[in-house]
């Protein structure tokens, strides 16, 4: 049974276990290490660790930077531990990265999945993004959806 997850502050001290997790979770297709570390350190960065007890069990990471005059939130990767999914940790996260996303004055937040990723595009949807496009061959050989929601203040104003 898992115990309360607990939603805290990523830095660089987390790096290799989150390295480690990232290669578990993506394996040919994870960030380097080199990679998580520049985004832990990037002023924009919003980087989140999901705890079962003193076990790191998943991570987010999001970005924010102005495209059109709006403030975007764009989530890199969502990971959980393969033995802990299922239990609303990524939802936790995502949940949790959104308020934070808000709280700075983002308004529209984007995320990437691969199509044939069904459980993650079943969370997305749950959470109420919308597909904007295919990306062709996003991961490798295989294409990549493109998913956007809006979430701050003046959603229904734009």
């Amino acid at each position: 049974m898992v115990s309360l997850i607990i939603i805290e502050v990523a830095s660089v001290e987390h790096l290799n276990k989150l390295y480690e997790i990232e290669k578990k979770c993506f394996e040919s297709e994870a960030f380097s290490k080199k990679h998580l570390y520049n985004l832990l350190i990037h002023p924009n960065s919003i980087n989140l660790i999901a705890r079962s007890g003193k076990t790191i069990v998943g991570f987010i990471i999001g970005i924010t930077y102005y495209e059109d005059n709006m403030l975007i939130g764009h989530i890199l990767t969502i990971d959980v531990l393969p033995e802990y999914r299922r239990r609303g940790i990524g939802a936790k996260l995502l949940s949790e990265i959104e308020k934070i996303f808000m709280e700075r004055g983002v308004l529209k937040c984007r995320l990437e999945a691969r199509e044939d990723n069904t459980a993650a595009i079943s969370l997305y949807k749950k959470f109420g993004y919308l597909e904007v496009r295919k990306i062709s061959r996003y991961y490798g050989g295989v294409d990549g959806v493109l998913f956007e929601k809006f979430i701050g203040e003046r959603s229904w104003k734009l």
